[in-house]
């Protein structure tokens, strides 16, 4: 059984079938896949695909790319979110310092207070980070351990260090199968296989050979070869590995 623990295919802006999505990654053995709500109305969106799809799960929480209008008075939706019985973390939060779409200020208000509800409501949590994995891993580690998973991780070998040393996840994308992308391959090789789950971002990111086109979960075979590859095990091997991966940091709900 393969997984892919991070997509955006329940989104008809980009997938006008989205049902069909499912049926073909299932077709490639994908069994289970986790959509991303990246702010309140997208939630609703989210829970409502899973809630249509066995084998389909969501994680919700403010993308800081949208945290421009964030308010705290709004912090109940995501609890009422959190609550939904098919969503298994908090997700995707962070910090982005790449686009300009809300302030660095309010992007750490929104970090710090979902970090808290993710305390309080005992959920692991899912980062986006982007140019920012400094100024995050230094919020983090200021803050008792819980179980963190750096999605789509494009930190150097010294980041992936310090995030290994709070025994975070790293989530693995279509970028490890670019031509220029050795320095990240050896940053995947370094972290070790029992930390790594395979994801797609869809409709981000395709792999080769189907970079540039719209992503799909139905890539993730690709994606499992190519790390099977970087650390000398079979395709069977690794999606063993990272199947169990995504069990142990996102729960039983995925077995």
């Amino acid at each position: 059984m393969l997984i892919d623990t991070h997509c955006h295919i329940h989104n008809i802006e980009n997938y006008p079938d989205p049902d069909a999505e499912v049926l073909a990654a299932k077709e490639e053995g994908v069994e289970r896949i986790v959509v991303v709500g990246c702010e309140p109305a997208d939630w609703v969106k989210a829970t409502e695909f899973a809630d249509r799809h066995e084998g389909v799960f969501a994680i919700c929480g403010w993308h800081p790319n949208y945290t421009a209008n964030y308010d705290p008075i709004d912090m109940p939706l995501l609890v009422k979110a959190l609550r939904h019985p098919k969503v298994l973390a908090l997700g995707e939060i962070g910090l982005d310092y790449h686009w300009d779409y809300a302030p660095a200020s309010i992007q750490h208000k929104a970090l710090r207070d979902q970090l808290k509800l993710a305390e309080e409501m005992n959920k692991p949590v899912v980062f986006h980070a982007r140019e920012a994995y400094s100024d995050l891993l230094d919020v983090l580690e200021k803050l008792p351990r819980r179980p963190y998973l750096f999605h789509c991780f494009a930190g150097n070998k010294d980041e992936a260090r310090r995030a290994l040393r709070l025994g975070a996840w790293f989530g693995c994308d279509g970028p490890i199968t670019y031509k220029k992308a050795d320095e990240l391959r050896e940053v995947f090789k370094f972290i070790p296989p029992h930390k790594i789950v395979l994801e797609t971002d869809a409709p981000y990111m395709a792999p080769v050979p189907h970079r540039g086109k719209p992503n799909r979960s139905a890539y993730i075979p690709i994606l499992n070869k190519a790390l099977a590859e970087l650390h000398d095990m079979t395709q069977e091997e690794m999606a063993a590995q990272t199947t169990q991966n995504a069990i142990d940091f996102f729960g039983p709900l995925l077995a």
